[in-house]
């Protein structure tokens, strides 16, 4: 056969593969887009029977036949003003008192918050709430309960704000079986209510949602712990009075990282300690930070903090072993003994899900002891 036409032939051939593979995945993306888009329409259209459930909500005695389930441990009543706090001898009286509901949509698990008279008449409603967001693009959200509500003058206007904290739990996703707390704030505006979107942003995503302390200490008071996570070197934490706890600061070589310093520290919130943990290099600049504590409110106690190869690779592993507080359901303070460990590896730090599931620390364990209760773990000893 002559060369030329064999070419045509092999040309002819790859012309078809490419066709038939192209159409693949032009096929593939049509179907996506269109599934998108009908997963859209379904959605619009279950918010709207939804809204107009809730819409009909005129009086707390209309939640259960609207498909809403009331809180019956979240029922208060709240002025709509405060007296300044110097005022400790007036004779003023506070403002007209009102009745603070909240109800859970039985269906979608969708948060929503009520103020109404004496008489259960409505006069403000809303489910514009940040815990209504974590599905984005879904009707059904994570909502387990209302965790916590806290009545404030946020904003030092006299008016009575609320501060609310959502418990979440995840049921899929990246963080399936997670649990974390949700903050919000509703601002009062005569009588009315309002959220801002971008306050409520910070609480979430700089962890200042623990408790309403926390968050009338950033809304109010200015503080915050934005820092800690944006930081890019030693000077910055220090500049914004990150306290170091110097006997638990040492230098380590991380193999794949060099030479690094250990640095755990604190930083306060309201009665709160903030905990963290940074390595910085020889130059000052942070290349790896920690957040050991996690969920918990408060570092109660640090035991200890080693560099140590943990699971045999021959890198330098972090080990924390702490105690970390938090409040229980009924206002108690409870006290959880907690080993975290970080495994280093070619691009950074790993945490653990395999020893600290499978262990429970206790108040008897000491440092040297649970480094030699990992080793084991990972079958080797030094």
């Amino acid at each position: 056969m002559p060369k030329h036409r064999k070419r045509r032939i092999m040309l002819s051939i790859v012309s078809i593969v490419l066709f038939v593979v192209l159409s693949a995945q032009l096929s593939a993306v049509s179907f996506s887009v269109t599934a998108a888009g009908e997963h859209g329409e379904l959605v619009a259209e279950e918010y709207e029977r939804y809204r107009e459930r809730f819409d009909r909500i005129e009086k707390i005695g209309d939640l259960e036949n609207q498909g809403f389930r009331l809180l019956e441990d979240q029922i208060f009543a709240m002025p709509l003003q405060k007296l300044p706090e110097e005022a400790v001898d007036t004779t003023e009286e506070l403002g007209d008192e009102v009745w603070f509901y909240a109800a859970l949509d039985t269906r979608y698990h969708r948060l929503a918050v009520f103020i109404a008279d004496a008489s259960g008449q409505i006069l403000y409603k809303t489910d514009q709430l940040e815990a209504n967001y974590c599905y984005l693009g879904e009707m059904r959200q994570p909502v387990k309960k209302l965790a916590s509500v806290s009545f404030q003058d946020v904003d030092n206007d006299r008016d009575t704000d609320i501060i609310l904290i959502v418990q979440c739990h995840n049921d899929r996703g990246d963080y399936q079986e997670e649990s974390y707390k949700v903050g919000d704030v509703l601002f009062q505006d005569d009588g009315n209510f309002y959220r801002d979107y971008r306050i409520s942003d910070k609480i979430n995503r700089f962890d200042m949602n623990k408790n309403p302390a926390c968050i009338l200490n950033f809304v109010r008071d200015g503080r915050s712990t934005e820092f800690l996570y944006t930081a890019e070197t030693l000077a910055d934490l220090l500049n914004h009075n990150f306290n170091v706890i110097e006997e638990q600061s040492y230098t380590r070589n991380f193999e794949k990282l060099g030479k690094l310093k250990v640095v755990p520290g604190t930083y306060r919130m309201a009665e709160y300690d903030v905990f963290m943990i940074y390595l910085i290099d020889e130059q000052g600049n942070i290349v790896w930070s920690f957040q050991p504590m996690e969920d918990y409110d408060n570092l109660y106690a640090l035991k200890g903090i080693q560099g140590k190869d943990l699971d045999g690779d021959g890198l330098k592993d972090l080990v924390v072993f702490a105690k970390y507080s938090y409040e229980g359901e009924d206002g108690e303070l409870l006290v959880d003994t907690v080993c975290t460990i970080y495994y280093q590896r070619t691009a950074g730090f790993e945490k653990d899900t395999d020893f600290t599931e499978n262990y429970e620390c206790t108040e008897e364990d000491t440092l040297e002891a649970l480094v030699t209760k990992i080793r084991a773990y990972w079958g080797w000893q030094t």
